[in-house]
C-alpha cells in the first residue's frame, strides 16, 4: 500500500489505461503477425525459405519496430501532443498555432490534409485484411472450411459495423482483457518454438538485415513492402493519445506489446527454419493441432478489436475535420453520457462498411489485400516525418545538428518503405491511393469553397458602425431577442440584412453570433465566450470551441448575462442564412469543383442541428451567391 494520498489510485488508473490501450491502440499492430511473416516469403515477391532470408526478414522486422515504433513514435512523436490530442490534424493545428502564417504554411497544410486522406484509405483496408486473415485460419484447421472464409468474414464485418450506433463502452471493457490473453498466447507459442531452435535469437543482429541486402539488393528492397506490415498501426499510437495519454501507451508498448510480438516473430522464424513448408501459414501452425481452432477464435476477436480501433479513429478524424473546416457539417451522435470522446458518425460508418465489403469481395484473400496494404501507412509515416522535421526545427527549436540527424534518419527509413510499397500500385496499391485522392479532393474543395464563400459575402458586407448609424435607429423595434449567426466577426451578417429588407423590423436586443473553432482540442468554459456591446441594443458574441468539443450554442447563451441579460428560450429567435450557390467563371476554383462544393453545401447537416438550436425558434433566410 502507498502512504501517499491518491498514489495507489493513480497507479491503478494508469494500469487500467495501459490495459485499455492494448485493445484500442495496439489492436492493429498486434494482429500483424497473422500475415507479415507469411507475406514476406510467399507474397508478390517470394523469397527462398532458408536461414539467410529468414534471419534477414526477422532482423528487418525487429529494427523496423525498434526505429519506427519505439524511437520515432513512442520516444519522440508522442511528445508532440496538442493539449493531449494526437494525429495528423492535431499536429497540423499545433504547428500552425506556433508558427502562425509563414510562406511554408500552405505546404504544411497540404501535408496534414494528405495524411488525413491517406488515413481513410488505411481505415478501409485494416478491417478487411485483419478479419480475412484471422478467418483464413479455419483452412489450417480443416481444408473444407475454405469456401466459408468469405461469407464468415463478411458476416463478422456487417455485425461489427451494425453495433456501432449502440456505442462500444460496454464491449470496450472486454477489449483490454481479450488482448492481454491474445498477446500472452503469442508470447507462449513463440517461446515454445524458440526453445526448440534457440539459434534464431541471433536474427536480432542488424548485420543479418545488411547481409540480406548484400545477398540480393532488389529482392531485399521489394521485401520491405511486406516487412512493413509488421508496423501497420504504428500511427494509431499517436492518433489515440487523447484517449489514453502518453504514459499508458508507452507502458503498453514497451512492457507488453513489443516483447510479445518480438517473441512470436522469432517463434514463427524458428518454425519455418525447422519445417520450411509451413510458411503457408506459420502464425496458426505455431499452435499444436488441438489449439488451432481456439487460436482462430482468439485471433478473430483480436482482429475485430483492431477493426474497432480503426473505425473509432475514423469517427474522431471526421469530427476534427468538420470542426477545423475541412468537411461539411455531418451528423455526429454521442453514444456515451460520460465519455465525450465516444461518438458515432452514421455517414462514415456505412460508407466504410460498403467499401470494406467491396474490398473483401474484390480481393478475396488476405494475400491479395496485402498488396493494397502498406502504401497508405507508409505515406502517412513519411508525412509525419516531414511534419516532425518542422516541429523539431521551428517549434521545439532543437540544436540544428540533432534536428537534422533525426529528420534525415526517419525520412530515409520511411522513404525506403514508401518507395518499396509504390511497387505494389499495379497489384492493389492503387486502391488506397484512389480513396485518398477522392478524400483529398473533398477536404480541399470544402476548405477552399468556404474561403471563397466568405470572400464573396465580405464583398457585400456592411460595416456594423455604418449600419447602426444609418439604419438601426430608423427601424421599428419589437420585444424579444434575435440571434443572427455570422461566419466572421466583421460586418453585418447577410441574414440580418435580409430580415430587415423583408420584414422592416428589429428586436429590442440583437445579437450577432460567431462560432470559432480554435487549433486546440478543448477550450475551457471560462474562455468560451467573448461579448462586445455595440450600442442601440446590439451585441457581438464570439463563442470559442476546441476541435474536439461538442458545440451547443443555447447552453452557452443560457448562462451568458453580459449581452444584455439572460437569454430566455421562448423569447429568443435564431436567424440563419442559407446560401444557394451558383458556380460561375469567376476566379476561384474549377467549375467542376464549384459544382462539387455547391452539392456538399446542399447536403451538409443544417446549422440548426449542428449548433443544437431549438427547432421551433429558428428562421432560415435564403439567398443566392455566385462563387
Amino acid at each position: 500500500m502507498s502512504d501517499i494520498p491518491g498514489h495507489g489510485h493513480h497507479r491503478e488508473s494508469l494500469a487500467t489505461l495501459a490495459i485499455g490501450a492494448l485493445g484500442v491502440v495496439f489492436g492493429d499492430i498486434g494482429t500483424s503477425p497473422l500475415y507479415s511473416v507469411k507475406e514476406s516469403f510467399i507474397g508478390h515477391h517470394p523469397l527462398v525459405v532458408d536461414q539467410p532470408h529468414i534471419f534477414g526478414v526477422i532482423s528487418l522486422m525487429f529494427w523496423t519496430m525498434m526505429m519506427i515504433v519505439t524511437v520515432k513514435y513512442v520516444f519522440i512523436v508522442l511528445h508532440a501532443d496538442n493539449d493531449g490530442e494526437g494525429g495528423s490534424l492535431a499536429l497540423l493545428a499545433l504547428i500552425r498555432r506556433h508558427l502562425g502564417e509563414t510562406r511554408w504554411s500552405p505546404v504544411i497544410v497540404i501535408l496534414g490534409v494528405v495524411a488525413t486522406a491517406l488515413f481513410y484509405g488505411d481505415a478501409i483496408i485494416t478491417p478487411a485484411i485483419s478479419v480475412l486473415s484471422a478467418v483464413e485460419g479455419l483452412t489450417v484447421v480443416h481444408q473444407g472450411f475454405s469456401e466459408w472464409v468469405l461469407p464468415i468474414s463478411i458476416g463478422i464485418l456487417i455485425g461489427l459495423f451494425s453495433i456501432q450506433s449502440h456505442g462500444t463502452s460496454t464491449v470496450g471493457k472486454l477489449f483490454g482483457p481479450v488482448m492481454i490473453v491474445y498477446f500472452a498466447t503469442l508470447a507462449v507459442l513463440g517461446a515454445m518454438s524458440v526453445a526448440q531452435t534457440p539459434q534464431v535469437i541471433g536474427a536480432l543482429s542488424p548485420l543479418h538485415a545488411v547481409h540480406f541486402f548484400l545477398l540480393n539488393p532488389t529482392l531485399a528492397f521489394l521485401a520491405l513492402g511486406s516487412v512493413v506490415l509488421a508496423v501497420t498501426g504504428a500511427e494509431a499510437l499517436y492518433a489515440d493519445m487523447g484517449h489514453f495519454g502518453r504514459k499508458a501507451i508507452m507502458i503498453s508498448w514497451l512492457y507488453i506489446a513489443f516483447p510479445c510480438l518480438l517473441v512470436n516473430y522469432l517463434g514463427q522464424a524458428a518454425l519455418v527454419m525447422r519445417q520450411p513448408e509451413l510458411i503457408e501459414n506459420p502464425f496458426f501452425l505455431l499452435a499444436p493441432e488441438w489449439g488451432r481452432l481456439p487460436m482462430v477464435i482468439l485471433a478473430t476477436l483480436a482482429t475485430i478489436i483492431a477493426s474497432q480501433a480503426v473505425i473509432s479513429g475514423a469517427y474522431s478524424v471526421s469530427q476534427q475535420a468538420v470542426q477545423l473546416g475541412y468537411l461539411p457539417r455531418i451528423k455526429i451522435l454521442h453514444t456515451s453520457a460520460k465519455a465525450a470522446g465516444q461518438i458515432y458518425v452514421p455517414l462514415v460508418n456505412w460508407g466504410l462498411l460498403v467499401m470494406v465489403i467491396a474490398l473483401v469481395i474484390g480481393f478475396r484473400s488476405s494475400s491479395s489485400l496485402a498488396a493494397a496494404y502498406g502504401i497508405a501507412v507508409t505515406g502517412t509515416m513519411v508525412i509525419t516525418a516531414c511534419m516532425l522535421g518542422v516541429l523539431v526545427f521551428a517549434v521545439w527549436k532543437w540544436h540544428p545538428l540533432l534536428a537534422g540527424l533525426v529528420t534525415v534518419t526517419f525520412l530515409t527509413i520511411d522513404g525506403l518503405y514508401f518507395a518499396s510499397n509504390m511497387t505494389k500500385i499495379p497489384d492493389g496499391g492503387w486502391f488506397p491511393l484512389l480513396v485518398a485522392g477522392v478524400v483529398f479532393i473533398a477536404l480541399t474543395t470544402w476548405a477552399t469553397g468556404r474561403r471563397l464563400m466568405r470572400e464573396r459575402l465580405d464583398e457585400d458586407s456592411l460595416p456594423v458602425d455604418v449600419f447602426l448609424s444609418s439604419v438601426a435607429e430608423k427601424v421599428r423595434r419589437i420585444a424579444g431577442t434575435s440571434v443572427f449567426l455570422a461566419s466572421t466577426t466583421e460586418g453585418v451578417p447577410p441574414a440580418l440584412l435580409h430580415n430587415l429588407k423583408h420584414n422592416h423590423i428589429l428586436h429590442e436586443r440583437v445579437v450577432i453570433l460567431t462560432v470559432n473553432t480554435e487549433s486546440v482540442p478543448h477550450v475551457p468554459a471560462s474562455a468560451r465566450s467573448e461579448v462586445e456591446a455595440l450600442g442601440q441594443g446590439f451585441y457581438r458574441v464570439l463563442l470559442r470551441y476546441g476541435f474536439m468539443d461538442e458545440v451547443d450554442v443555447p447552453a452557452v447563451l443560457a448562462i451568458e448575462e453580459r449581452a444584455g441579460g439572460p437569454f430566455k428560450v421562448m423569447e429568443t429567435s435564431y436567424f440563419l442564412s442559407r446560401q444557394t450557390l451558383i458556380p460561375s467563371s469567376r476566379p476561384g476554383m474549377a467549375i467542376w469543383r464549384e459544382k462539387l462544393f455547391a452539392w456538399m453545401v446542399r447536403n451538409a447537416q443544417s446549422a440548426m442541428e449542428f449548433f443544437k438550436l431549438p427547432t421551433n425558434r429558428v428562421i432560415e433566410l435564403g439567398s443566392q451567391l455566385e462563387i
